[in-house]
């Protein structure tokens, strides 16, 4: 179990971040918090790569939340919300999301069209669990938001234990007081004033007695992330300009939060995909200048050192499945070569239909579990389905190593499995040249 453990802690602790930083699903809109534990986490709207299904290109659902200690290894805390848990909304219209915790509870904030036609019926639905990852059920939605293009809703909460909200999109930005209970508003919103060129993605946070209200502008094609400050949590707020240019694709959605002594701008681009509707989660450092303004954010590949020394995780339990493991592999259809000159390797997942079967995967106590995919490829984006106990979860990506046999391939996926060794997953190639060194499972707290 030891030479295990330490083999995925090799695979992925990393000394520096990358960007994306989540490679294996696709992702929008960050959403990032700090919570009482000294986790920072962020809450992602999640792009539904459609490859090979019918779903319409503006396919998002089943929100995953991440966490880190470091800034650099990154934990997949699985799927925390979906559309299937909403019983007043429509399939899929899963957008821009927020959290925030008063109470002792953490409250997720998603918007969400209630009928058709969708860009005219949107409203404000609120999820509540004692977990920030886990657990989350809806309780409805916020009376007196909602409506045409109103998306984004964004949830500060002030040094007085005050909460406030924001929302808006097609050009129009509204902000409000909220009651105790998190739920429901004590006043009717007001119109923000002060901002230029507003499109969406409204979110504020303070510092040094500054509030700032950052936001994407309608730049045509591409958005900015724009900024207006004010001494106070409802305005009124002052133009300031630009902090970040356009990400690549057509839409820019960002947050910002401090973190261990250090500013972070979190935000999206497409570089793994090259699509604007597969986007992918990034993170660089956020400046200031001494007046409080904010410098550019400069966007790297590379975007930070870790803040901490051994920051990743030890799983709780681990188990890894070769290939060439005869007790767990039972089905292997390749239409090219079975096996590569190296050993436990297994090639020809570029065919469509090649697949690979593992048997009596482990889900442990709970079955909330990380699996993990270790692969080489030379194609700049593969891709696998997978499939659990009979159920098509997810394609997962599979980014560019330098070869089919250049394993430095990790990618990983938090799902909910069965307890127990009973649980079998199917790797389905098609979409790129790969080779399949192995899977593993490992536990994954509950938080």
């Amino acid at each position: 179990m030891s030479r295990l453990v330490n083999e995925l802690i090799k695979r992925q602790k990393k000394n520096y971040m990358q960007n994306p930083f989540i490679t294996s699903l696709f992702g929008a809109d960050p959403a990032a918090h700090v919570w009482k534990d000294g986790r920072l986490y962020v809450y992602a709207s999640r792009d539904i790569d459609k490859s090979g299904s019918n779903l319409t290109m503006d396919y998002m659902d089943h929100y995953h939340v991440f966490s880190t200690t470091d800034m650099v290894n990154w934990v997949d805390e699985g799927e925390i919300f979906s559309s299937e848990q909403v019983d007043w909304g429509i399939d899929g219209f899963m957008w821009a999301p927020d959290a925030a915790y008063k109470n002792g509870k953490y409250y997720f904030y998603y918007p969400h069209p209630s009928s058709a036609p969708w860009n005219d019926n949107w409203k404000v639905g609120v999820a509540v669990s004692k977990h920030p990852a886990s657990n989350f059920e809806d309780i409805g939605t916020i009376e007196g938001l909602g409506g045409h293009a109103l998306i984004d809703p964004s949830v500060f909460i002030d040094e007085d234990g005050q909460a406030y909200i924001y929302y808006g999109g097609g050009a129009h930005a509204y902000q409000g007081k909220m009651n105790e209970d998190m739920v429901s508003l004590a006043k009717p919103m007001q119109t923000v004033e002060g901002l230029r060129d507003f499109h969406e993605a409204a979110w504020i946070f303070k510092r040094q007695g500054i509030y700032y209200f950052t936001y994407s502008d309608n730049h045509s094609g591409a958005n900015h992330m724009c900024y207006a400050t004010s001494t106070t949590p409802l305005g009124p707020w002052k133009y300031q300009g630009y902090y970040m240019l356009p990400v690549g694709c057509e839409t820019t959605h960002g947050s910002v939060v401090e973190y261990k002594g250090e500013w972070y701008a979190f935000y999206h681009n497409n570089a793994i995909s090259n699509l604007n509707e597969l986007r992918s989660i990034c993170c660089d450092h956020l400046q200031f200048n001494k007046d409080g303004t904010i410098q550019m954010v400069i966007q790297t590949r590379n975007g930070t050192l870790p803040l901490e020394e051994n920051g990743f995780e030890k799983p709780l339990n681990f188990q890894q499945y070769s290939v060439k493991d005869n007790n767990n592999l039972i089905d292997l259809k390749l239409t090219k070569e079975k096996r590569s000159p190296f050993q436990n390797i297994v090639t020809g997942f570029d065919h469509f239909g090649s697949s690979i079967c593992f048997r009596k995967v482990n889900g442990f106590e709970n079955g909330r579990v990380a699996l993990g995919i270790y692969y080489g490829t030379a194609t700049n984006l593969s891709k696998l389905r997978l499939t659990v106990n009979g159920k098509d979860w997810s394609l997962v990506n599979c980014p560019y190593t330098g070869s089919g046999h250049t394993f430095d391939g990790y990618s990983t996926i938090t799902i909910q499995i069965k307890p127990g060794e009973n649980n079998t997953v199917i790797l389905t190639g098609g979409a790129g040249e790969l080779s399949l060194e192995g899977i593993s499972v490992a536990q994954v707290k509950e938080r």
